[in-house]
């Protein structure tokens, strides 16, 4: 175990992918402490990857690339301008409600991160908006989109962690809002501070906010199809994810007339990339969990906690603290399939609720896609607003702290993420 671990972070600080650096040091630690045969590590693979409930990567994928081909993200901006444009610190707080209108129908937080920068950083410019603050306000909400269902961070630790994808989706709305809410107010204290440029704000209109939101209805309709169809029974979420591909394409190219079917080939291989990297994680990442598991690396742990505190409180804070810091290395996919295996046993022990404990998962690795130095939406933000990182990172301190207060809230209070799912009676 101990060459395991020293081979990951070795070939880790050298640079090596993360899907490299998870396949090699699991290899290594095989071939050079156990006498498995290699050849196991081609059935683990498989047997990671053998699960319906992944299809829906690829096609939750599909639909997040059509929702930005075919016009969907720039209608639901439109929107959230016409709803909340009067307000001071207008365009923070579009970006806010965009980013929750575009979580509710992508699942990709640095897609929404790219999406919404790449349409409001001009006009922070124009309107004289701190753009660092901005790029750092848009990274933070971007990244909800792993807390707001539909999102793929859910389904693959909904398959990692043996739960109901259902539950774990409905689990998110009211943390995911919360999130959004607490980076509006932080948001409209900042720019309350900036001077005339932030109360330069459009006038509210009732035929404007009709107009555009007539105009966003179709988009709409994505999460209410999704989340309608899992919860009514109608489908399962693997089906959802079809149904929301093909919906998206019939939006985009029909109703919107945005979306060329010409450019659809173009679309479907660029989907086939993001899953294959997607699924090539997955595959590898579950050797290494395999031989995690074969080392009893959660009893170990679990004894360790145990020994520390017997409070479920004290285990909650320190899986916490352990999912912050990996997620500033650690790109979110391999983060769960690493440490959700380990921790995920010893949370049933202590009697957290799964639901309760993945949510909380989930929350922790939509923070790390923020935290430098790894933070994937950090990087997506500070690149579409022409600002040097390190400039945008100096600006994380509120917006940071906004999530952080709802990621500590959640933890004490389990009702948060579970009220939904007890209502909906996807759990006792």
């Amino acid at each position: 175990m101990l060459f395991l671990a020293f081979a990951f972070v070795f070939l880790l600080l050298l640079g090596v992918p993360v899907v490299f650096v998870l396949g090699a040091s699991a290899v290594l630690a095989l071939v050079t402490t156990t006498d498995v045969p290699v050849a196991i590590v081609s059935q683990r693979v498989f047997a990671g990857l053998n699960s319906f409930t992944l299809m829906a990567i690829p096609f939750f994928v599909f639909a997040g690339v059509i929702m930005d081909a075919g016009g969907i993200s720039r209608r639901i901006v439109d929107f959230a301008s016409a709803l909340i444009g009067w307000v001071v610190g207008s365009l923070y707080q579009v970006a806010c409600v965009a980013a929750a209108g575009l979580a509710a129908i992508s699942g990709s937080g640095s897609a929404d991160t790219a999406a919404i920068s790449a349409i409001m950083q001009p006009q922070f410019r124009r309107r004289g908006y701190d753009v660092d603050f901005g790029a750092a306000l848009i990274a933070c909400a971007g990244s909800i989109a792993q807390v707001i269902p539909p999102s793929l961070t859910m389904v693959i630790l909904a398959v990692v962690s043996n739960v109901s994808i259902g539950a774990l989706f409905v689990s998110g709305i009211v943390p995911g809002l919360l999130c959004i809410a607490m980076l509006m107010v932080i948001a409209y204290f900042q720019a309350r501070k900036g001077g005339p440029a932030y109360r330069e704000t459009e006038a509210f209109t009732l035929a404007r906010l009709r107009r555009t939101g007539w105009a966003a209805l179709p988009a709409a309709g994505m999460p209410v199809l999704i989340l309608g169809g899992i919860l009514g029974g109608v489908f399962t979420p693997t089906e959802a994810a079809a149904v929301s591909g093909f919906y998206g394409l019939l939006v985009g190219a029909f109703v919107y007339r945005d979306l060329k079917l010409a450019t659809l080939p173009g679309l479907i291989l660029r989907t086939a990339s993001l899953s294959a990297a997607v699924m090539l994680i997955i595959g590898t990442a579950a050797v290494f969990s395999w031989l995690i598991a074969n080392a009893d690396v959660p009893r170990i742990l679990g004894d360790w906690i145990a020994g520390v505190s017997t409070s479920t409180l004290i285990f909650l804070l320190i899986a916490n603290l352990l999912f912050l810091f990996v997620g500033m290395f650690l790109e979110t996919i391999a983060a769960i399939l690493i440490i959700v295996p380990v921790l995920a046993p010893i949370a049933a022990q202590m009697g957290v609720d799964p639901i309760h404990f993945s949510l909380l998962v989930i929350l922790n690795c939509a923070i790390g896609t923020v935290t430098p130095p790894y933070g994937v939406s950090l990087f997506v933000a500070s690149s579409v607003a022409g600002r040097p990182v390190l400039q945008v990172a100096r600006r994380l301190g509120w917006p940071l702290a906004g999530l952080f207060s709802v990621l500590a809230a959640v933890t004490f209070i389990p009702g948060l993420s579970l009220f939904l799912p007890r209502l909906f009676g996807l759990i006792d």
